[in-house]
């Protein structure tokens, strides 16, 4: 008869479940992983043969994070998967007597003791009695307790300090130290009560406190009949009665081996008495004064620390023991007594080791756990000595709902202090950056003095003297964020991010003795409150704020020094300018760079703190020089005239285009563009600014195939300041801006005026003033002079206004550097430089519709420009899209003009026509499902929050239709948008979002951006702007038209065969992707592959020949024509409506506009009793507080704003503490500007 063929269920998670499926894979042993949905791509569940969400409930698969504690249902899921073997791990049911014995009932084995065992040995007033009968000693203590008054008159019997134990406890939990009546009374009913919640028994009971103490354990394993012990580990090293770092052997049984003899050898007998079988653990207590030991407990499982065993034992698998006494069992056998020898275990080991526990905590917050994005995970090399038990890597998101150990690290050596110095080795050699982990603790204990000399008791870390090298986020302030200078250049519609002030940030990191580029500190509108564990030395420059240390104030724009363990509070921008910068001396070490630069992208999670605004709780770590460089180290502050005034009415220079001509907005348009003062709207941020003014006067009447509206173009790149005209609404292309789209733009703000962008606020006004080259190069040197000034460099003579710089009146008018016509007797199309501000030029190609020999020619140009010799980083990068190429140089490296001459000489020396060439073309073949439920949701969420008419609603795919005059409707638009395959002619917008196009004209259908934009779309969604395709990276606003949703060719932190972390997309320019579609069920399938990043892209190598296409185009030219034509009629169509229902649209908005006039704050401006005023134009969103109320603290909110899409809250302050709100001056929804009262207070 054949042998059972046995499958592993893995009832846990973690670093235990990928140790124990590692084990059953080198047994052959298929394995089943259940997991939650914040575990749904943890490796134990990607790796295992199947899996099975657990914790299923009403908002979806798995969405109960205690559904590891669900016995019930993962015994269901071990029947459904056919499996034979439970293995429980650590933690959640490896002790809960009713899930052994249910397994048993549904004959599954558990690997672990019978049920009886588990009950005998879990109740540790049973336990002790157990022990007794075996002839181990106890820790002197009592039966269990009736109530406190018993346990009072106990606890004064056996002896201060005593130990409050729940006798259901474990893992630490439900243990108190009481040292008198008072302590003990305080803490009965609540150790009793949490011992019901986590245990679901109350009972406690008292034993002796021995100060002086160690925590030393036996490992044992049995077969029922016959137990050995394998060896002693110590676990004194620990935390709120946790372990933190165990050894083996104990130092302590070193010095005493016959004290180690006798201890094992209680343990066995123990164990023997109960009939022990699987892995188990028998804790002591030794008592370092006498060397006398105590029974604890039994752990009836296996144990955390079980890997040091292993490690001093070569070959032994404790996993193994336990799955081979499982299948044995299975037969009615078990384990024979020759595999379980005690001659290999008695004496002591050749080797000696050391686990250190890595969780991700704050050991100086009593050690709160700190879950969150690992943004950089990299282990020590692999060594003969060295162990790693691990399930995190780069990008992990550590949950908050389970144990913060995301690491064991398992050294050996060939005595103690080789072990140590090993360890001391692999903790320095571990990076483990994100949230704040305990790594430099464990190295600041393994090298102690005490520690070393193996004297820690249980007592140690209580007074264990660690001081970090970092600062705590107190309050992390209204968006505080890291940023580095001059932020990323990689292209691709990866944003630059960094300070949106620049110069007042390089300030700061010059005041502090950095270089511009370390990180620092960018605060908008509120600071935070930091904390320093050391000295450091500061700069807090940008708009006026109140700066204090200890709640002194300080100035801002000079050297600060803040002692040890100081507080730093950055305060409230209320007048002018809008963000504050800090510089710490050396930056942030420990924060990792992200494609080149530390900076924070917060919509897309990336750089900074967790791609994130700092929040209450972080610890960041400091340089090892952040202090002053000596006793005597000068205070600093910079020249009151040499600091920035920040007005309200704004200047910024610029040079016109790269669009902003007058074949696209009529002379008096621009005019009219430039003379305006245009108002920055609250709906700004990083991303962009918008503007609010006069209306564009366009000299068109719509974008051709770039779409419906004016300001539309077929995409192209943008250059970072660009004001980009989004409709009929100007914004300023910022930091975190895209780097592409299909708006035209109307100017671009010079490099070196950038700065005036982050100091900008809501209700500020700026006008645009042209200026020459020459200028925009003497404006940059004048800048560089000013913070050689303000760092002490210059001798300059201190003056007011000395950032102000007076342009000559001379600028270009026209941004178009030079024009090219086609030549038709050749077929060369025609080539115009368009100026798209001082560091960038656009250079587009033939007429303004889609020509796939035109985007071949770009490639082939940019090929050309890539083999040329220019001067180290003069090219910083290319920007191709589909009929034009944008190329970002350095201007202190090349000039404008001697680029645009060589730009040139390469495109004239380029083929006039591209006929015969073939490029690489892969085939990428990616799955689909077409009209999908992700997007209608976020449509219909649209209709009830945005606009509920529209042409494109309530169905885009239906518009598409209408759109392009398809007499099939919805279904055959859907035919034809998978029907051809799409070439890749674009990569950026964001994150290397693709722009694509159907290769058969046939297919090409066009299609209106939205209007307004969405604010949400699902990773993955594929839609239209224009006759342009793109696939939406990541979850964000937009405003395509969408028709079905594929998996994202983006990849976060680079995971996957086609993916790194430098190059973190697949895509390159000139793929195809031929679309298949899928179901629901199948897209879900592959997008949990492609989270865990085990998806491989179907990839296939291939050329495009632009002579077969072209061949292809002219046999169906006839068809290509009727579709165009019944196109061009739906296009008109819809347009009519479109501009009728947009109309009545408009018209309801500018009602209910009307009825809201007259809630604003400026009513209330004349008031006679002292308020708390607005900080910045805003909406009021929320308040907070009402008549009556006393104010209580300076940092309590009373009115929530919203402005530039945040929340802002508006505080007390110092002056109002202890006062009582006499008028609530503003309500939801009312507009404020910067001043406005909004409480009025009176004495209380």
């Amino acid at each position: 008869m054949a042998e059972k063929q046995h499958k592993l269920l893995i009832a846990n998670r973690g670093e235990i479940a990928y140790r124990i499926l590692r084990t059953a894979k080198r047994l052959g042993i298929p394995t089943v992983g259940i997991y939650t949905s914040v575990d749904a791509v943890a490796p134990h569940v990607l790796e295992a043969d199947e899996s099975s969400p657990v914790g299923n409930t009403a908002d979806g698969e798995g969405a109960d994070p205690h559904g590891y504690l669900d016995g019930d249902a993962i015994i269901e899921i071990a029947k459904r998967h056919g499996a034979t073997l439970i293995a429980p791990g650590y933690g959640f049911l490896s002790e809960n007597e009713d899930f052994a014995r249910k397994c048993a009932a549904a004959g599954l084995i558990f690997l672990g003791p019978t049920p009886e065992l588990i009950r005998q040995m879990g109740l540790k007033h049973e336990a002790r009695k157990l022990a007794v009968e075996a002839g181990v000693p106890v820790v002197p203590g009592s039966e269990l307790l009736t109530d406190e008054e018993e346990a009072v008159k106990f606890a004064n019997k056996l002896g201060y300090p005593v130990m409050l134990k729940a006798t259901a406890g474990g893992g630490g939990m439900g243990l108190q130290v009481c040292n008198n009546d008072q302590e003990l009374r305080h803490k009965y009913e609540a150790t009793q009560s949490r011992s019901m919640t986590l245990f679901k028994d109350g009972g406690v009971f008292l034993e002796r406190y021995f100060p002086h103490s160690r925590h030393i354990e036996v490992q044992v394993f049995g077969n029922g009949k016959h137990v050995i012990h394998i060896g002693e580990r110590e676990c004194s090293v620990q935390r709120r009665h946790q372990k933190v770092i165990e050894e083996t052997p104990s130092p302590f049984m070193l010095r005493h081996p016959d004290t180690r003899h006798k201890l094992c050898d209680a343990a066995v007998r123990l164990a023997n008495l109960i009939g022990y079988k699987s892995a188990g653990t028998i804790e002591m207590l030794v008592d370092d004064d006498t060397g006398e030991f105590f029974f604890l407990e039994m752990n009836t499982r296996l144990q955390v620390e079980h890997a040091i065993t292993e490690a001093v034992n070569p070959g032994l698998d404790i996993v193994e023991l336990m799955i081979r006494q499982g299948i044995e069992e299975s037969k009615g056998g078990r384990l024979s007594e020759k595999e379980l020898h005690q001659e290999r275990y008695v004496n002591l080991p050749k080797l000696h080791a050391f686990e250190a526990r890595v969780y991700l905590e704050n050991p100086t917050a009593n050690f709160q756990p700190s879950p969150g994005l690992l943004q950089h995970v990299a282990w020590p090399a692999p060594h003969p000595w060295l162990r790693i038990d691990t399930w995190v890597e780069t990008g992990t998101k550590v949950s908050p709902y389970y144990d913060p150990l995301v690491c064991k690290i398992i050294v050996t050596g060939h005595d103690r202090n080789q072990a140590i110095r090993h360890m001391l080795k692999a903790l320095h050699d571990s990076q483990l950056f994100g949230p704040t982990s305990n790594m430099d603790y464990l190295h600041a204990i393994f090298s102690s003095d005490v520690f070393i000399k193996g004297n820690a008791l249980t007592s140690f870390l209580a007074n264990f003297d660690y001081v970090p090298h970092a600062m705590d986020v107190l309050v992390g302030g209204l968006s505080t964020t890291v940023q580095d200078y001059p932020g990323r250049s990689v292209g691709f519609g990866i944003p630059r991010s960094g300070p949106m002030d620049s110069l007042a940030f390089r300030a700061a990191n010059r005041l502090v003795g950095n270089a511009d580029t370390v990180e620092g500190l960018e605060i908008t509108v509120m600071g935070p409150r930091l904390k320093f564990h050391v000295a450091t030395v500061v700069a807090v420059t940008g708009a006026p704020t109140k700066v204090t240390v200890n709640k002194v104030v300080v100035p801002m724009w000079s050297r600060i020094m803040v002692p040890a363990g100081g507080i730093l509070q950055i305060g409230t921008c209320s007048g002018n300018g809008f963000r504050v910068y800090l510089a710490v001396r050396g930056g942030f070490p420990n924060i990792p760079q992200y494609l080149g630069s530390k900076s924070t992208f917060a919509a897309c999670s990336i750089g900074g703190v967790q791609g994130r605004p700092l929040a209450t709780g972080d610890q960041i770590v400091l340089a090892s020089n952040c202090g002053p460089s000596s006793s005597s180290e000068a205070q600093y502050h910079v020249d009151p005239k040499w600091i920035p005034e920040y007005p309200t009415d704004w200047i910024v220079f610029c040079v016109s285009g790269p669009q902003g001509d007058e074949g696209y907005v009529t002379p008096e348009g621009i005019d009219a563009f430039y003379e305006t003062q245009w108002k920055i709207s609250t709906s700004s941020n990083r991303m962009g600014l918008r503007l609010e003014g006069a209306k564009i006067k366009w000299s068109r009447e719509n974008g051709g195939q770039g779409g419906s509206h004016p300001s539309n173009i077929i995409d192209n790149g943008y250059a970072m300041g660009s004001i980009n005209v989004n409709g009929d609404t100007p914004v300023i292309l910022t930091h975190d801006g895209p780097s592409m789209g299909g708006f035209l733009c109307m100017c671009t703000i010079v490099e070196a005026d950038l700065w005036k962008l982050g100091q900008l606020r809501p209700g500020n006004t700026v006008q645009f003033r042209r200026i020459s080259l020459e200028d925009a190069r003497g404006l940059n040197e004048h800048c560089n002079t000013w913070l050689d000034a303000v760092e002490g460099k210059t001798p300059l003579k201190p003056q007011r206004g000395a950032l102000d710089y007076v342009p000559s009146p001379h600028f270009r008018y026209d941004p178009k550097l030079a024009v090219y016509p086609a030549d038709e007797s050749t077929g060369r199309p025609e080539v115009v430089y368009r100026q798209a501000g001082d560091e960038y030029i656009l250079i587009e190609f033939g007429p303004s519709d889609l020509d796939l020999s035109i985007r071949a020619r770009i490639h082939l140009f940019e090929l050309e420009i890539t083999k040329q010799s220019w001067p180290a980083g003069a090219i910083r990068s290319l920007a191709p899209c589909i009929r034009s190429t944008i190329v970002h140089f350095d201007p202190a490296l090349i000039s404008q003009d001697a680029l645009l001459d060589r730009l040139i000489l390469v495109e004239r020396a380029l083929p006039a026509t591209l006929g015969d060439q073939t490029f690489p073309s892969r085939v990428l073949h990616m799955p689909i499902v077409l009209d999908d439920p992700w997007c209608q949701a976020c449509i219909d969420e649209y209709m009830r929050t945005t606009r509920d008419k529209a042409t494109y609603l309530p169905s885009n795919v239906k518009y598409l239709a209408d759109n392009n005059g398809l007499e099939g409707g919805s279904k055959e638009a859907l035919q034809l948008l998978i029907q051809s395959e799409w070439l890749l002619l674009g990569l950026g917008f964001y994150l290397a979002c693709p722009f694509l196009v159907p290769i058969d004209p046939r297919c090409r259908l066009i299609g209106a951006k939205m209007n307004p934009s969405r604010t949400a779309t699902p990773e993955g969604a594929v839609g239209i702007a224009g006759l342009v395709a793109a696939i939406y990276p990541l979850a964000s606003p937009g405003g395509y038209q969408l028709f079905g949703r594929t998996l994202s060719t983006w990849r976060t932190w680079g995971t996957g065969k086609g993916f790194s972390r430098e190059k973190p997309w697949i895509l390159e320019m000139f793929d195809r992707i031929k679309f298949y579609p899928v179901t629901v069920e199948e897209y879900e399938k592959l997008q949990k592959q492609v989270a865990g990043g085990t998806h491989v892209f179907d990839v296939r190598e291939g050329e495009f020949s632009m002579k077969e296409y072209n061949a292809f185009v002219e046999s169906i030219r006839p068809e290509i024509e009727e579709f165009k034509r019944k196109q061009a009629e739906g296009v008109k169509n819809t347009e009519e409506r479109e501009a009728l229902i947009m109309h009545e649209w408009e018209e309801e908005k500018s009602k209910a506009a009307h009825l809201h006039e007259g809630h604003h704050a400026s009513g209330h401006s004349k008031v006679n009793d002292p308020f708390i005023p607005s900080s910045m134009t805003a909406t009021c969103f929320k308040v907070k507080i009402q008549p009556g109320d006393i104010l209580q603290d300076a940092d309590q909110v009373v009115v929530i704003l919203e402005a530039m899409k945040t929340e802002i809250g508006v505080t007390v302050g110092d002056d109002f503490v202890g006062k009582k709100v006499k008028a609530v001056l503003v309500e939801p929804g009312d507009a404020v500007s910067s001043g406005d009262p909004l409480v009025t207070v009176e004495d209380a």
